[in-house]
C-alpha cells in the first residue's frame, strides 16, 4: 500500500510539471499560481501540522522561531552562498539565477521526500492515519510539480534540465516511503522539521516567486493566480481535514 501510494504521488508530481512545461510561454501565470500554492502550504499545511505535531516541552513560540529559523537560513544560502546581487556581468548574474533555481528545486525535492517519509511512518501507526496523510501528500504533489518546474524556469534553464529537476521531484517521495523500512524518525523530530520547511516555503514564495511572477507581466493577472493557488491548496487541505 505504501509504494502504491508512493507511486501516486510520483504520477501525481509529473502532471503537475508538465502541466507547468506546457504553460512555458505563459510562466509568470504559473510563478504566481506557484507563490500561491508554496506560501499556502506553508501556512496551513507546514506550520498547523508542526504545531499539533509539538510536544508540550516545545511549545508553539518555539515552534514558530524554528519556522522563522527556517526562513533565515534559506535567506543566507540564498544570498550569500548561492547568490551575490551585484553581479559584475551578464554570465555572473545568469550564473547566480541557476543557482537560485537550483536551491529552490533542491528543497521542494527534500519536501517530497519527507512527504515519502511521511507516508510510510504513518502506516506504521494505523492504515487509518496512514491514509489521511496519503491524500494529504497527493493533494500537494501536483502543485509540487509545478513549483519545481516554475522555479527552474525561471532561473533561465532550459526545459531539459527543468526535466531532470522534475523527475528528481518525482522519485523522492518513493525514496521517501521505501526508507521507513529501514529506520523510523523520531516523533519528537517531526514538529522541528515540519517548522524548518514552513520557513523555506515563506522565504521562496514571498522573496522569489511573487517578485519574479510580477516583473514585467501584467499584475492583475497574476496576483490573481497567486490568489488562486493559495485558495485552491486552502480548500483542498480544509477539505481533507474536515
Amino acid at each position: 500500500m505504501v509504494l502504491l501510494i508512493s507511486l501516486a504521488a510520483f504520477v501525481a508530481t509529473l502532471c503537475g510539471g508538465f502541466f507547468a512545461l506546457h504553460l512555458r510561454d505563459k510562466l509568470h501565470t504559473v510563478l504566481g499560481f506557484s507563490a500561491g500554492a508554496v506560501i499556502a502550504v506553508a501556512f496551513f499545511d507546514l506550520l498547523p501540522e508542526s504545531l499539533q505535531a509539538a510536544a508540550p516541552g516545545l511549545g508553539a513560540s518555539n515552534v514558530i522561531a524554528i519556522a522563522a529559523l527556517g526562513f533565515f537560513i534559506y535567506l543566507v544560502f540564498d544570498r550569500v552562498i548561492f547568490f551575490r546581487t551585484h553581479a559584475h556581468d551578464h554570465a555572473d548574474e545568469t550564473h547566480a539565477h541557476s543557482h537560485r533555481g537550483s536551491l529552490g528545486a533542491t528543497a521542494l525535492i527534500i519536501h517530497s521526500f519527507l512527504d515519502g517519509l511521511a507516508i510510510g511512518l504513518a502506516f506504521q501507526v494505523s492504515s487509518a492515519v496512514g491514509a489521511v496523510v496519503s491524500i494529504a501528500v497527493l493533494v500537494h504533489d501536483f502543485s509540487d510539480g509545478i513549483n519545481t518546474v516554475g522555479l527552474v524556469l525561471k532561473s533561465g534553464a532550459e526545459g531539459k534540465r527543468a526535466r531532470w529537476w522534475l523527475a528528481a521531484d518525482a522519485v523522492a517521495p518513493i525514496l521517501g516511503a521505501g526508507s521507513t523500512l529501514f529506520f523510523a524518525v523520531p516523533a519528537t523530530w517531526l514538529a522541528p522539521i515540519l517548522a524548518l520547511f514552513a520557513g523555506f516555503f515563506f522565504y521562496i514564495g514571498a522573496s522569489d516567486l511573487i517578485p519574479e511572477s510580477h516583473h514585467g507581466h501584467p499584475r492583475a493577472l497574476t496576483t490573481f493566480m497567486t490568489l488562486l493557488g493559495a485558495a485552491i491548496l486552502f480548500v483542498a487541505i480544509r477539505l481533507i481535514g474536515a
